[in-house]
């Protein structure tokens, strides 16, 4: 039985806030000389990224300056949230797909419709680039680039034990079990039930047959096979194919674990690339692989991160700012930096890029993979929902019928 609820209840939370953004008055868009940016990069390489794009904007653009503001991931909300309340927004702001129709409903964001249109790299990015961003036929934001979804494998340790790369989740368990040997403090998989493991959880029930947004904009779990899905990423641990300390690791965590030797497989995204290479040689202990099939269909999934105008004044050099994560030599230069895969598709054609078989399971990816479910709510009840429960069932106290049913429930709540 699949729960739904409707998106006009969805939309009641975040009509009072569009309602009172509509009386503010009408800015005149004056050229900013200096704008000031919100991120969420925290890794050294993102870092290395954003100041790669920077060096060459400011080459292109020395009138403008922009100054970046890291605001961590789990502070985020509540940081956009009080700056739109407090009338102190940033000039632009690096927005998720996931949080875009929060971000929306509380007036956060500005309208470039029009701008977007009439941008000389508008035809280098698929439509479906801007789905994510786009609502009511508005176009909010301009894809920066994308979190491509695969998974991290030993190759050498492949090789050495004989098992080919998995093409099922049945076979990627298989071969968990397979290359785990407690004894040399070795597991097959590095679950991630941590800080940041709802995604991985809400993409094993959609595999089994569960999604969370349907194509008529309600949004449900069919418990049953939400149920399944749930019990076969929790056999990961329960079959000891996991590190014990998997309910409680994160990123950093499931990297470390990878890196040296802990763990045979991990599950993220394009984005830790070059962490992962500065530990392992490409290609050599270490390859990528595209996610494997589910038993109902193949989940990956292709999370834009988005640039947005999130303060109206500086719209002008704002405009300047999004639209040059467009140009290819900045989509390249991020890319070699971090492993972020270009959201252009002009970008992506690039020698640097085709011509490197580490990226073939993403090039894959993009013609298969699909965007994170994208709804008001959807982030707080992923990660105050979904993440806990599944949790609960990984350290036993919890069952997945009863961690299913927690979801259901508070996607009830979520719509009111």
């Amino acid at each position: 039985m699949t729960t739904r609820f409707g998106r006009r209840s969805i939309l009641q939370m975040g009509g009072g806030l569009l309602a009172a953004s509509a009386l503010l008055p009408r800015y005149a868009f004056a050229q900013a000389k200096t704008i000031n940016y919100w991120h969420t990069f925290t890794s050294q390489s993102e870092q290395a990224g954003l100041d790669a794009v920077r060096a060459l904007f400011t080459a292109a653009h020395p009138d403008i300056t922009v100054i970046p503001e890291n605001i961590p991931n789990p502070e985020f909300m509540a940081k956009i949230t009080a700056a739109v309340v407090a009338n102190t927004r940033p000039s632009v702001t690096m927005v998720s797909s996931e949080r875009f129709q929060d971000l929306r409903a509380m007036g956060a964001l500005t309208d470039i419709t029009d701008r977007v249109s009439g941008w000389e790299r508008r035809g280098d990015f698929d439509d479906s680039r801007f789905a994510s961003i786009t609502d009511d036929g508005k176009v909010y934001g301009v894809p920066a680039f994308t979190f491509v979804d695969w998974i991290y494998y030993r190759k050498d340790w492949f090789e050495e034990a004989g098992i080919a790369v998995p093409t099922t989740l049945a076979e990627l368990h298989d071969a968990a079990v397979k290359l785990t040997d407690p004894a040399k403090g070795r597991y097959g998989f590095g679950l991630r039930g941590g800080p940041g493991g709802q995604n991985p959880v809400i993409n094993m029930m959609e595999a089994f047959g569960s999604p969370v947004l349907h194509a008529d904009g309600t949004i449900g779990l069919d418990r049953d096979k939400a149920i399944e899905g749930v019990t076969f990423y929790a056999s990961l641990l329960k079959d000891g194919a996991a590190p014990p300390s998997a309910p409680n690791d994160g990123f950093r965590q499931i990297i470390e674990g990878f890196q040296t030797g802990q763990t045979a497989m991990i599950y993220h995204h394009t984005g830790s690339y070059q962490d992962i290479a500065s530990k392992l040689k490409p290609g050599v202990e270490f390859g990528t692989m595209a996610i494997p099939a589910g038993p109902v269909t193949r989940v990956a999934r292709l999370a834009y991160a988005y640039n947005t105008i999130t303060k109206p004044e500086d719209a002008d050099a704002a405009w300047e700012w999004i639209k040059f994560w467009g140009e290819p030599d900045a989509a390249v230069a991020f890319l070699e930096k971090t492993g972020y895969f270009p959201a252009s598709t002009v970008a992506a054609q690039d020698q640097r890029i085709v011509g490197n078989p580490m990226y073939a399971a993403a090039a894959e990816t993009l013609g298969f993979g699909i965007p994170q479910p994208s709804f008001p709510g959807a982030a707080g009840w992923a990660e105050s929902t979904v993440l806990p429960a599944f949790q609960r069932v990984l350290i036993g106290d919890a069952t997945p019928e009863q961690a299913v049913d927690e979801m259901i429930a508070g996607l009830a709540e979520a719509s009111q």
